[in-house]
């Protein structure tokens, strides 16, 4: 090799090592933005801006939902822990459609179930606290909890099994991130199961699949877990659709390890997950023409 091709070589490989270096300094948002990065996550001047600005966010997310078919009689809830009182938490009322729901149809609930503000003309879901106050007392850096009943959760719910790393989207679940709740013992009644559904999910987990139940999801905005349910119910669609070809003799080709982690590292933090959801609440907002806020 000569001297002149040996000096370009170097200079290739110090090249490939600043831009490696640069890349690293990126953040996952940066680094899925090519030009000027979104924004961070909003925050308000005032306890109450910030609060409104979370129901508002809420009422949209269940709207999403009624959207793509989560509806299932009285059940399914989300929590929202408020930003000044982070010992209560705000939730749907029991026996409203989420299509109609409005930032003023919430209700504030503390640890112990009580009614503590908000719309109070109406009760909340006992089987919904139960699950979300325990979730939310064992994971401090959780601020929404989700929980549906949604077609393809339920389906494959029934196995037990947490969905496998088939697609990208699957990958923004990796690891500690899924759990399985296997002791499914009835409607959640009682204080004892919703510590047991808390401590199923663990201390990194994003989303569980319940078994011989649903799905359930977390995030530190009304967007990441609003989004996480979407793409586990996708998920487990997709997951259904792999199972009845293998079981016809076609072979499923999972993700790489290091592929899915590396996936799951920079897709999974928090403000790529509220962008990720922004697109579903901004057509819920747009179709709602300002009802959600009443």
């Amino acid at each position: 090799m000569s001297s002149v091709q040996t000096t370009q070589t170097a200079a290739s490989v110090a090249q490939t090592d600043s831009q490696g270096q640069a890349q690293a300094k990126k953040t996952p948002l940066e680094l899925n933005c090519q030009g000027t990065p979104l924004p961070g996550i909003p925050k308000h001047p005032t306890f109450a801006a910030q609060r409104q600005w979370l129901l508002e966010q809420m009422a949209l997310a269940f709207r999403c939902f009624a959207r793509k078919g989560y509806t299932d009689g009285m059940a399914g809830h989300i929590s929202v822990r408020d930003p000044e009182n982070p010992h209560t938490f705000w939730t749907n009322p029991l026996a409203v459609h989420f299509g109609l729901l409005k930032a003023s149809d919430m209700i504030l609930v503390d640890y112990n179930g009580v009614p503590v503000g908000g719309n109070m003309s109406r009760p909340a879901n006992a089987a919904g606290f139960l699950i979300h106050s325990a979730v939310h007392k064992a994971r401090p850096d959780v601020t929404v909890a989700a929980h549906m009943h949604s077609p393809h959760g339920m389906a494959w719910s029934a196995f037990g099994r947490p969905v496998e790393m088939l697609t990208q989207d699957a990958a923004y679940l990796y690891g500690d991130a899924q759990a399985v709740y296997k002791d499914f013992g009835g409607v959640v009644l009682n204080e004892e199961e919703g510590r047991r559904v808390a401590a199923a999910l663990g201390p990194r987990g994003k989303a569980m699949i319940m078994q011989n139940h649903g799905l359930l999801t977390v995030g530190s905005t009304v967007e990441e877990a609003c989004f996480l349910m979407t793409l586990l119910e996708r998920a487990c669609q997709v997951q259904l659709l792999a199972e009845a070809a293998a079981a016809n003799g076609v072979p499923k080709i999972l993700i790489a390890e290091e592929s899915a982690r590396y996936t799951f590292d920079n897709s999974s933090d928090a403000k790529t997950l509220y962008w990720e959801g922004q697109p579903d609440l901004q057509y819920e907002e747009y179709m709602a023409k300002g009802e959600h806020k009443g």
